[in-house]
């Protein structure tokens, strides 16, 4: 054996539980690893790689190469000043004593410390590390104690509170149990596997074998990752055989991956007659409620078969397929119930049911909030080539589907039951897209709306709800935000940017302050709301790669259009990258600090017969040289064209500043030499503030 091994052993501990809440299961894993190395550095156990193992009935960790002590160490321990440890007698004194006394020796067996700063008592000892057989139990108990379990239970008469009933511990550091008792668990070296397949003990002997033995003798893949790949591979292979293609949905797998030891795939179907129902709502209860993977074809249509995973190989797997399909079929069922019951009435028929649901008790019903929306939509559509009364009668009908049985029953259904609907009432299709696209993005990164309808009344809803619930006192604070005002201003501000519209923001939002007049308790709403959307905005450059001084740079100039603000973000990042950009960064600053401080009026027009340098002609020709260039270049939002000409002024701008005195004695001199730095400044500000780049 070598040094190293002598001094280190692999470590495992495994706690053996009644099942674990699925969707906990991989957070708790987690965090009871994290706690568990955090106590290990604390005690300076040194260790190497920790993997986690969970499932269903275990949470475990390994620990290689765990030291089975603490490193000794040298500890060097302070006493009184050496003024203050003797007597002018030369014996010591009682803090001395006392000293000697605390570090268990006699004063002649202190050591003396003589420094620039002063002299002391001291005791120097060398201190053996503590065996981490003493130490891991405080770890693993504090381990547990912190993990983020919401609610805690007793079972039996046991006084020991954890998330579900515990069974086992098995707790090994090299082949030696560390002995404990951990919520009434007295820890062993006997794990237990699968359910049925293997109820009985398995006796460990080394902590590396933990997940070999564990899957050849007991049925349990430990490591969630492995038994997550497993399944994924079965349920692509199944659906393969079906000629279909499954919904690996990424929640659903962690779940189904939590709930199982011993995963085997279950091929069940069901009738056709039930695809008649929109299959988002077949897909919403065989996900959610059944924890099946549904198959699509090749056309992206829902096939009437789904596939599950059994925690058990079965000899008789027909029998687990056929209860399967037993319980999915009342779920289709009432699915079908609610999509016939609904196409009773059309879409419209339910805008009487929304003027009694409260939308906000300040800003009335959801009837008045879709009137509102409708109004606001047309508007936009006006501006964006759509259809304005097509986007009004959409805004009208665009929350009708909440009355809707499916929506009640499935809420995630909210949308695309009123696309549904809306084509079963033979509304135009375009409005038909609009109601599902109305909730669009609904999230970070989902798509967004694409008809110019559904852009129409997505945006007005945002804003409407934006410049309402500002307008109320309500704005969000904090971690509170209930009405989800950070989504909607990032919604919006995504759909006006990526979707390049010629849209003044606070134009509309001074629309949407304007319906909602008589219901706002505070004033100046549509700026404030401004505000807050450009500071989400830079969030949004932030994202991707954009540099605050670039953003803030276009900011200040507030472009009446995302769109328009984009142009200018690009156009300033390739300006920021010319070599000529350091330094009319640095002179526009300058000048802004020349005109912040002039005390007098400053001539709206340059007058070239006060000129009394060559330096102020030269510069004065080139601006407006360069003015004739830019100001089709800004008509046309060409902003990148626009600074790549303001570019060449630096030449003329670096020697004015090196001949010309600006503040001149002369009132009229001086007085004109700011108005050509105004004139100067206002090039740049037709395009953004360059002042704030950094060098």
């Amino acid at each position: 054996m070598g040094e190293t091994s002598m001094k280190t052993a692999n470590l495992l501990f495994e706690l053996g539980t009644e099942e674990l809440p699925p969707v906990a299961l991989k957070r708790l894993a987690a965090a009871l690893t994290q706690e568990f190395i955090k106590g290990l550095d604390d005690a300076a156990l040194e260790h190497g790689e920790v993997t986690t193992y969970c499932s269903p009935r275990r949470l475990a960790l390994l620990v290689r190469d765990c030291g089975l002590a603490q490193p000794d160490r040298d500890v060097e321990r302070r006493g009184p000043a050496l003024a203050a440890a003797y007597g002018d007698d030369g014996k010591p004194t009682k803090a001395a004593e006392g000293f000697a006394r605390s570090c268990g020796v006699s004063v002649d067996q202190l050591q003396k410390l003589e420094t620039d700063k002063g002299s002391w008592l001291v005791y120097n000892v060398h201190q053996p590390g503590q065996r981490a057989a003493e130490l891991l139990p405080t770890i693993a108990e504090n381990s547990l104690n912190r993990l983020p379990i919401p609610k805690r239970m007793r079972w039996g008469d046991s006084d020991a509170q954890f998330v579900r009933p515990v069974h086992w511990l098995v707790f090994l550091h090299g082949d030696q149990v560390v002995p404990c008792t951990l919520l009434d668990a007295e820890a062993g070296n006997k794990t237990y596997g699968h359910r049925f397949h293997h109820p009985q003990a398995i006796t460990l002997y080394n902590p590396e074998d933990y997940p070999e033995v564990l899957e050849s003798l007991g049925k349990v893949i430990a490591h969630f990752d492995k038994r997550r790949a497993r399944i994924k591979e079965q349920v692509l292979a199944a659906a393969n055989a079906l000629g279909g293609h499954p919904d690996l949905d990424d929640q659903l797998l962690d779940e189904v991956t939590a709930l199982n030891e011993w995963p085997v795939p279950i091929t069940g179907a069901f009738e056709e007659r039930f695809l008649a129902v929109p299959q988002e709502a077949l897909v919403a209860t065989m996900k959610g409620n059944q924890k099946y993977f549904p198959v699509f074809d090749n056309n992206g249509r829902l096939m009437n078969h789904f596939i599950t995973i059994a925690n058990v190989e079965s000899r008789q797997p027909d029998l687990i397929r056929q209860g399967n399909e037993r319980v999915v079929r009342p779920r289709l069922a009432d699915a079908m119930f609610f999509w016939e019951q609904d196409g009773k009435r059309r879409l419209e028929d339910h805008q009487p049911k929304l003027a009694h649901v409260v939308f906000q008790k300040d800003l009335g019903s959801m009837r008045e909030k879709s009137a509102r929306v409708a109004t606001l939509a047309a508007h936009i559509a006006d501006k964006i080539g759509g259809d304005p009364a097509l986007a009004l009668r959409a805004g009208e009908l665009s929350r009708c589907d909440l009355m809707t049985d499916m929506v009640f029953e499935f809420p995630e259904m909210q949308g695309i039951m009123g696309r549904y609907q809306a084509q079963r009432d033979g509304e135009p299709a375009e409005l038909a897209q609009a109601m599902d696209e109305f909730y669009m993005p609904r999230f970070s990164g989902d798509c967004l709306p694409q008809t110019r309808t559904g852009i129409a009344i997505s945006l007005a809803e945002k804003l409407d709800t934006l410049v309402g619930i500002f307008g109320i006192g309500m704005k969000p604070t904090g971690d509170k935000d209930p009405f989800a005002l950070r989504r909607s201003a990032l919604g919006a501000l995504r759909i006006l940017r990526e979707h390049a519209l010629p849209l003044n923001l606070k134009a509309l939002l001074t629309e949407a302050e304007t319906q909602l007049q008589d219901k706002l308790a505070e004033t100046g709403v549509s700026d404030a709301v401004y505000v807050f959307m450009i500071e989400r905005l830079k969030g949004l450059y932030s994202d991707t790669g954009t540099t605050q001084d670039v953003f803030e740079a276009v900011a200040t100039v507030q472009p009446d259009s995302i769109a328009d603000f984009e142009h200018r973000v690009r156009a300033v990042t390739d300006f920021r990258a010319l070599p000529e950009a350091e330094a009319l960064a640095a002179a526009n600053k300058r000048i802004g600090n020349i005109l912040k401080k002039a005390e007098q009026e400053i001539p709206a027009v340059v007058d070239p017969d006060l000129f009394e340098l060559t330096a102020e002609k030269e510069l004065f020709d080139q601006v407006q040289a360069v003015a004739a260039l830019t100001a089709p270049l800004i008509a046309d939002a060409n902003y990148g064209a626009a600074l790549q000409a303001l570019s060449r002024l630096r030449v003329a701008v670096d020697r004015f500043f090196d001949d010309v005195m600006v503040m001149a004695e002369k009132p009229s001199v001086r007085a004109n030499r700011l108005a050509l730095l105004l004139s100067l400044s206002h090039q740049f500000l037709q395009v953004a503030d360059v002042s704030l780049l950094q060098a």
